[in-house]
């Protein structure tokens, strides 16, 4: 599929029209296109937007995709941000604007999603055994001779049932031995041994191209920077010892790939480390989360922490709720719960608190639980919270806050509505 097929399916969003499925819009924009609305600029506090209602900084989302553009180009890394993060194709396309090398993803729902606007380099980071997936990938590569997409294979077994699904296919599927992050991690082959023998595997399959190796630095076992090291050199001497071995000699480059959002930082160290092997090297980084950032998990575990001086990410999200009930003077709820803030791994954090047009912060005010439609509050004596006000925020985990919402509002500083994400989950 065509990059300029791809740029007419992100036109296409904008033709979609205003209805019942989304969320927080206004009421009276039903029936506008999404262009439409979008044009209007309205407010994001007065334009009759209803809470609950999550929104993204215009400001800060420019400012992390610009920031993580900066850094993979300073660390001399290719970057394949994770789209499963947002599996938004505007943010898709922003980020290959942004120079990604492509687009990482996990399922075969998210391949099709991303090659219906136009993708053309995917990184799929699982083993995919799926035979009919398997198929239309192939038919996808024949029919595109610019689409290329690899995916992990980490067993003698996974390498055959890929083999025998790809029996046909003009073009072999490029694939990467995955190295395991330690006993107990995720997926991924345990040992250096069995990544000679899933590659001496693909070797032996002609629908498959061996292309490199790669993991994830993020299930290394009580991960310390020290710990997190030693995997990727172990991944980096995989590489060496495969191209050793003659393994790549089909393939016209040799991906190496690592890197999360908790650990790019020792990813562009050890990566720097790598020696010179046979052919070019693609040192591909996969961080997903960075483009909206969080309050939460990626605030204490971003390696911008560590190396201040390389930036700093920007939280992008906040989810707008509305006060419904003051039932005594240390509780009160909202009207947003499970069904519209990520809860997996913080509860939201109560940020900021507007009424009659004016912010200010939400001291003494603490979300300790969520109901299916509810923030159950805690407010301590200084807190001035009534019924009727909107409180604004902080989401933890952008993955587990995207996938609540299929059309988010982006707003500039002032509220004003500049444009709205589509998603496909």
């Amino acid at each position: 599929m065509a990059l300029d097929t791809g740029t007419e399916a992100l036109a296409k969003l904008a033709e979609e029209h205003i209805d019942h499925r989304f969320k927080g819009l206004p009421p009276d924009a039903y029936g506008l296109t999404v262009a439409e609305l979008a044009g209007q600029r309205r407010d994001l506090f007065t334009g009759g937007f209803t809470t609950p209602v999550l929104a993204l900084s215009a400001e800060r989302l420019a400012h992390n995709l610009a920031l993580m553009e900066t850094y993979s180009a300073r660390h001399g890394l290719a970057f394949a941000p994770h789209g499963k993060t947002s599996m938004a194709p505007q943010l898709f396309h922003r980020q290959l604007e942004h120079g990604a090398w492509g687009i990482t993803l996990a399922v075969p729902h998210q391949v099709r999603v991303a090659r219906a606007f136009g993708v053309r380099r995917i990184f799929l980071a699982n083993e995919l055994v799926d035979a009919a997936a398997l198929r239309w990938i192939a038919a996808e590569q024949d029919a595109d001779p610019d689409f290329r997409l690899i995916a992990y294979v980490d067993s003698v077994r996974g390498v055959e049932l890929m083999d025998a699904a790809l029996a046909g296919a003009a073009r072999p599927l490029d694939v990467v031995v995955e190295l395991a992050a330690g006993e107990g991690a995720r997926t991924g082959a345990r040992t250096e041994a069995e990544c000679a023998a899933v590659a001496d595997a693909v070797t032996a399959a002609p629908g498959l191209r061996l292309a490199g190796v790669a993991g994830y630095e993020g299930e290394v076992p009580d991960a310390s920077p020290e710990r997190v090291r030693a995997y990727l050199r172990r991944l980096v001497a995989l590489a060496a010892g495969l191209d050793g071995r003659g393994c790549f000699a089909e393939a016209g480059e040799i991906v190496v790939s690592a890197g999360g959002s908790a650990w790019f930082d020792a990813v562009a160290d050890v990566f720097a480390e790598l020696p010179a092997l046979s052919r070019p090297v693609l040192k591909l980084l996969r961080s997903g989360a960075y483009v909206s950032h969080d309050d939460g998990h990626y605030r204490e575990l971003t390696p911008f922490n560590r190396v201040p001086e390389e930036g700093a990410l920007e939280p992008a999200f906040r989810l707008w709720s509305q006060v419904v009930s003051r039932p005594a003077p240390g509780q009160a709820f909202t009207n947003a719960g499970k069904r519209d803030a990520a809860y997996d791994l913080h509860l939201p954090f109560a940020q900021v608190i507007r009424r009659d047009g004016t912010e200010r912060p939400a001291t003494g005010v603490e979300v300790t639980g969520l109901s299916d439609q509810h923030a159950w509050l805690r407010t301590e004596p200084e807190a001035d919270v009534e019924v009727g006000d909107w409180v604004g925020m902080g989401l933890s985990h952008p993955c587990t806050s995207f996938d609540k919402w299929q059309l988010i509002p982006v707003a500039e500083a002032d509220g004003t509505v500049v444009e709205y994400i589509r998603t496909f989950f």
